[in-house]
C-alpha cells in the first residue's frame, strides 16, 4: 500500500519565555508542531525565589509538557495558621498543600525545551497578519513568520500593545512586600510556631503571609529551606507608589523596580512598621531576610483575547492579584486549551478561537476573585471604598479563601460569592 507522505509541521511563535510561554511551547512540541520562542531578556530569567502554591491542575500541565512532577517538586504542608500582633495563634485549619517556587518551575520548564528553539533579545517591534500567516520585527531586526503566534509575554505585552492597545494594567492602590528568608537564619520559636505552616497575619487593611519553600539548589530538606512571604500594604498611585519605585539615585522606573534597586531606606521603613504591626515571627523573618522587594499590585482584564492568528494567554491576557494563588496554574490550563483546540481543529484561526470560547470567560472570574479577595486593601488604598469598616475580614475567612484551589467554583460560574455582588 501506498504510503501518504507525512504532513509537515506547522509553524507556530510563543512570545515571552517565563512560565506560561513554556507550558505552551513544551505542549505544543510534543503535538509534532515546529515552535519558536521569542524572549526579550538574555540570560536566564530570575523570580527572586518568589513562591508558587501549587494546585493539582498545574501538576496535570506540567506533564503535559513532558516534566516528571515528584516529591521534589516543592515543600508540603498541612496547616494553615494566623498570627495576632503579639504573636499567639488565632486560628488554624488544616489545608494540605504542596509549595514550590518560580525558579523551580523555570527550570524544569526550559530543561525541557530544545535551547536552540529558545531565542533570547528578541523584543517585539511590529506584528503583522493576513489570510494565511502572522509575522513578527523585532527591535534586532530579525523576523519571525508562522501560522499562529502565542503571546505569553507578561502583564506589559507588547504583542498586547499592538493587538488591542486598550486593554492596559490598572492599579489596585496597594502594593506587595516579597522575599525570601532562609530556615538557617531563624529563632526556634519562629520556627517552632510558623515555619512549616501556611502563614497570615491581619493587620488592619494589611495582609502577611508566607510558607516554606525550597532552598539553595531546590534543596527541601529540613534546615536548608527558605521561608516566602507576601505583605500587602496600601499605597496610593500618586504620591506614595511613584517614590516607591524610585531608586537611591532618582530614577524612577514606572513599570516595575528592579528588585535589588528598591531604596534601602524604604527597606529600613518596611522592617521598622513590620516591628510595629505584625507578629514578632514575621517581623524577624523581613528582619534577616537579605534582598526583600516590592511588587506594584495591578488588575489586567481583558474583552478579547483572540486576534484572528494571534491569541492572549497568561498574563497577557489576564492578571489576577496574587491573593488567589492560581496564576500559575491558570497559565498552565490555558496552554493544555489551546493544545486541546490546535489538536482537534488544527493550526488556525478557528483553534484559537475555539479556545477563546472556552476561557474569556473563566479569565474575567479570575481578575473578578482577586479583586474580592483584596477589597478590603483596596479600600485603604487610593481607590478607597466607602465602606471599608465592613471589609474587615477574620482569620478564618482569609485562610479558607486564600491561594486554594477554585476550579469547581470557576466551573460554575462562583469565583465571587453571592454576597459580594
Amino acid at each position: 500500500m501506498r504510503r501518504l507522505p507525512k504532513r509537515p509541521m506547522a509553524k507556530i511563535l510563543v512570545v515571552g519565555g517565563s512560565l506560561g510561554g513554556l507550558f505552551v511551547a513544551n505542549i505544543l512540541l510534543r503535538q509534532g508542531h515546529d515552535i519558536t520562542l521569542l524572549e526579550k531578556a538574555t540570560g536566564s530569567l530570575d523570580g527572586r525565589g518568589a513562591g508558587i502554591v501549587t494546585h493539582d491542575a498545574l501538576a496535570q500541565a506540567l506533564k503535559a509538557a513532558g516534566v516528571t512532577v515528584d516529591h521534589t517538586l516543592g515543600v508540603p504542608v498541612s496547616q494553615r495558621v494566623t498570627l495576632g500582633k503579639d504573636g499567639n495563634n488565632l486560628g488554624e485549619m488544616e489545608l494540605p498543600q504542596v509549595l514550590t517556587s518560580w525558579s523551580r518551575l523555570y527550570h524544569m520548564l526550559k530543561e525541557s525545551f530544545p535551547a536552540e528553539r529558545y531565542l533570547q533579545g528578541k523584543t517585539v517591534k511590529a506584528l503583522t497578519q493576513d489570510a494565511n500567516s502572522v509575522r513578527v520585527q523585532c527591535e534586532d531586526g530579525s523576523q519571525y513568520e508562522a501560522e499562529l503566534l502565542i503571546a505569553s509575554d507578561g502583564i506589559r505585552s507588547g504583542v498586547r500593545a499592538q493587538v488591542a492597545p486598550q486593554i492596559q494594567p490598572e492599579y489596585a492602590g496597594y502594593i506587595a512586600w516579597r522575599g525570601v528568608c532562609d530556615e538557617a537564619c531563624l529563632s526556634q520559636h519562629t520556627l517552632d510556631t510558623l515555619f512549616n505552616r501556611f502563614g497570615f497575619c491581619l493587620p488592619d487593611g494589611e495582609q502577611m503571609l508566607g510558607y516554606p519553600v525550597a532552598g539553595s539548589g531546590n534543596d527541601t530538606r529540613p534546615g536548608k529551606r527558605r521561608y516566602n512571604f507576601v505583605w500587602y500594604r496600601p499605597a496610593s498611585e500618586d504620591k506614595e507608589l511613584i517614590s516607591l519605585l524610585t531608586d537611591d539615585d532618582g530614577h524612577y522606573y514606572p513599570t516595575g523596580i528592579p528588585p535589588l534597586k528598591v531604596s534601602w531606606k524604604h527597606i529600613a521603613h518596611m522592617r521598622q512598621v513590620a516591628r510595629e504591626i505584625l507578629a514578632p515571627q514575621y517581623a524577624e523573618i523581613l528582619e534577616k531576610t537579605a534582598a526583600p522587594f516590592l511588587q506594584a499590585i495591578y488588575d489586567v482584564r481583558s474583552e478579547q483575547i483572540v486576534f484572528g492568528r494571534v491569541a492572549l494567554m497568561g498574563d497577557a491576557a489576564f492578571v489576577g492579584r496574587p491573593h488567589v494563588g492560581m496564576g500559575v496554574t491558570k497559565a498552565g490550563d490555558e496552554a493544555m486549551v489551546i493544545a486541546k483546540h490546535i489538536a482537534r481543529l488544527g493550526v488556525t484561526p478557528q483553534a484559537l478561537q475555539a479556545y477563546s470560547d472556552e476561557r474569556l470567560k473563566l479569565g474575567q472570574q479570575v481578575v473578578a476573585r482577586a479583586q474580592y479577595l483584596g477589597r478590603y486593601m483596596q479600600a485603604q488604598g487610593s481607590k478607597g471604598i466607602r465602606d471599608a469598616d465592613n471589609l474587615k475580614r477574620n482569620a478564618s475567612t482569609v485562610m479558607a479563601e486564600t491561594a486554594i484551589d477554585i476550579s469547581d467554583l470557576l466551573a460554575q460560574g462562583k469565583a465571587v460569592p453571592e454576597s459580594a455582588h
